[in-house]
């Protein structure tokens, strides 16, 4: 493992806060090139933080779901893009241990490598073999590429298919859906992250067209051969939803407090008292910490049960696995009222450039609107909870 990586007793909250003052300072730098700067990707990478979760025999930190949520939650008080494309990284870390062993260690000896990617199975794949190689070339096109712009691989799911386009199945009838990783070099970044909030995650969307992948350079996307460990039985969609939750909790903190400092100061027109001595205040206020407060206890709550399990029987139950999807999806729901409580109550001053509290509403308003925390989640998780038989594959 690099020297420069942190120590196993180094807590990741007060990590994240020795980068607070400069990411909140170069924020608006991010927004405006639509990307975090390589060189505070490159230091982040430089601590490992990019490989919190990979076991050390693949080149990480060893640590736990847990971990995750609290460093990706600490660094969106601060900023939400560079929290979001750290999500990004850690999640598509840990996809790389499911290549065979020995490519997975290599490709991750380069300890300043960066990954990203989509799992979305948007790409078609024919098999074929190159210079005697076997391997498949890769046709798509993917959405929501974030942190595409500071990586050096990136993951594409897709499917494979016969000469006819007909879709490939596996014994068990399911389609043959993989995951396939290229070295950024291979693959077209457009300029399509012209949004609203998170812009500087460099959410791009991305393009190959028949770009050869080696087959040891894929796995399946449904992970049915993964390596041994806790870690690796931990649910994937649930891990990769708690990066988006962590994301909102972070952005609701940082409006809050971010308020609390401008009631002190701003009196609203018409008025001769400030803010902060209205009764309205107090309890839109009192309101909003009670919400934030519970949807973060129930998120870390579901986690940590769902981990424990994880160690315990290397196998979270369905109930497990459900809590935290709805756990998350809760979280980020119920971050975005906060939000929005605030949005309103600072009145005026939200709508200013120079508040960043109107970078908050942008923000939390684009992290609810991913598949993984959107109201099918909910819609699953209600039917397990009334007993009716669900395909729990996704949880």
């Amino acid at each position: 493992m690099n020297n420069k990586f942190i120590e196993d007793d180094v807590d990741v909250v007060a990590l994240a806060g020795t980068f607070a003052e400069e990411l909140r300072s170069r924020a608006e730098e991010f927004e405006g090139q639509g990307f975090v700067s390589q060189d505070i990707a490159d230091r982040l990478a430089e601590l490992g933080l990019y490989r919190l979760c990979n076991p050390k025999k693949f080149g990480g930190l060893g640590r736990s779901p847990l971990d995750y949520a609290l460093l990706v939650e600490a660094l969106a008080q601060s900023d939400a893009s560079t929290a979001w494309v750290v999500f990004i990284g850690i999640t598509s870390a840990l996809s790389v241990t499911n290549l065979p062993t020995q490519v997975a260690v290599e490709l991750l000896s380069d300890t300043q490598a960066i990954t990203a990617g989509v799992f979305a199975p948007m790409g078609r794949a024919i098999a074929c073999e190159e210079n005697g190689m076997k391997g498949f070339k890769l046709t798509g096109q993917w959405q929501w590429g974030s942190g595409s712009r500071n990586a050096t691989y990136l993951s594409a799911g897709g499917f494979l298919v016969d000469e006819s386009g007909e879709l490939l199945k596996l014994a068990n009838g399911r389609p043959d859906q993989r995951s396939f990783f290229m070295p950024v070099s291979d693959v077209e970044l457009l300029d399509t992250w012209h949004v609203t909030g998170l812009k500087g995650t460099g959410s791009t969307d991305f393009k190959v067209e028949g770009v050869f992948v080696p087959e040891f350079m894929t796995f399946d996307a449904f992970r049915e051969n993964t390596p041994q460990g806790a870690i690796h039985s931990f649910p994937l969609f649930a891990f990769l939803g708690i990066g988006i939750g962590a994301v909102a909790l972070g952005i609701a903190r940082a409006s809050l407090n971010e308020f609390i400092a401008l009631a002190k100061q701003k009196t609203p027109q018409g008025s001769s008292k400030p803010l902060a001595m209205k009764p309205a205040t107090h309890k839109q206020v009192a309101e909003a910490e009670a919400k934030l407060r519970s949807a973060r206890l129930f998120f870390y709550d579901a986690i940590s049960t769902a981990w424990q399990l994880a160690l315990e029987n290397d196998a979270p139950t369905v109930e497990a696995r459900r809590d935290v999807r709805l756990a998350t999806t809760h979280a980020v729901q119920s971050a975005a009222e906060v939000v929005d409580s605030i949005y309103k109550l600072a009145g005026g001053t939200s709508v200013y450039l120079r508040s960043p509290i109107q970078r908050y509403f942008r923000d939390v308003h684009v992290a609810t609107q991913h598949m993984m925390v959107n109201e099918s989640t909910l819609e699953l998780v209600g039917r397990l909870l009334v007993g009716i038989d669900t395909n729990v594959d996704q949880l």
